[in-house]
């Protein structure tokens, strides 16, 4: 963790923390990913100094209002921009139509997957206004993976408080242990989740069946 990060986040605590998730989540870019930032934020709620339900409301909120300041700006303009300012565009076009393919095959379920994955959030924000996801739908995805990816990060960093140390050299193997345990529960409570509802369809569509 760059010392000049820590220092910045210690001196301007909540200020600090949304400047830092919302730059990066319009794609500017940061010293250190928002997940180290998070994983840190909650290092901090364990020892006292920031409180642990405002870090979540902060994050929650930067990730929010910058991931559809990037969703809208492709929704209106996205045509408009790959035809003409292909240059500063942060996104390849073959990333674009990698993420757009897997979007349409597997349904909109898999855009709160991507929102929860480091390095393709951004991407996925840009690439649902390209596809013209309805906003109501994206904006209630959008809060869902804010409030998971918040809580869940800032909660490990919490959990962690005890045992980490930010200044430590194997500091960055220690967090890239502790994001991975993070997806995996993640990624294991949407796939359950996803099971279940698909079982439960499965069910009903039998019990209609046998009514019929």
């Amino acid at each position: 963790m760059p010392p000049e990060v820590i220092e910045f986040i210690s001196n301007n605590g909540y200020w600090a923390v949304f400047v830092l998730i919302f730059s990066q989540e319009i794609g500017l870019p940061n010293p250190v990913p928002n997940e180290l930032v998070m994983l840190f934020c909650g290092y901090l709620s364990y020892h006292g100094i920031l409180s642990w339900p405002y870090l979540i409301m902060v994050a929650l909120s930067a990730d929010f209002i910058g991931t559809n300041i990037l969703y809208f700006t492709f929704y209106f303009f996205g045509s408009y921009i790959l035809r003409k300012k292909r240059r500063w565009l942060f996104i390849s076009k073959r990333t674009i139509a990698r993420l757009s393919g897997k979007i349409r095959r597997k349904g909109r379920w898999i855009i709160y997957i991507f929102r929860l994955t480091p390095f393709i959030r951004g991407y996925t924000s840009v690439i649902s206004g390209l596809l013209q996801i309805k906003p109501k739908l994206f904006l209630l995805i959008a809060f869902l993976s804010a409030a998971t990816w918040s809580a869940a990060y800032i909660s490990i960093g919490r959990l962690l408080g005890p045992y980490i140390n930010f200044n430590d050299n194997n500091l960055e193997k220690n967090v890239r242990i502790a994001i991975l345990i993070v997806l995996a529960v993640l990624l294991s409570s949407v796939i359950v989740i996803k099971l279940l509802n698909k079982k439960t369809r499965e069910t009903l569509q039998e019990e209609e069946g046998n009514i019929n």
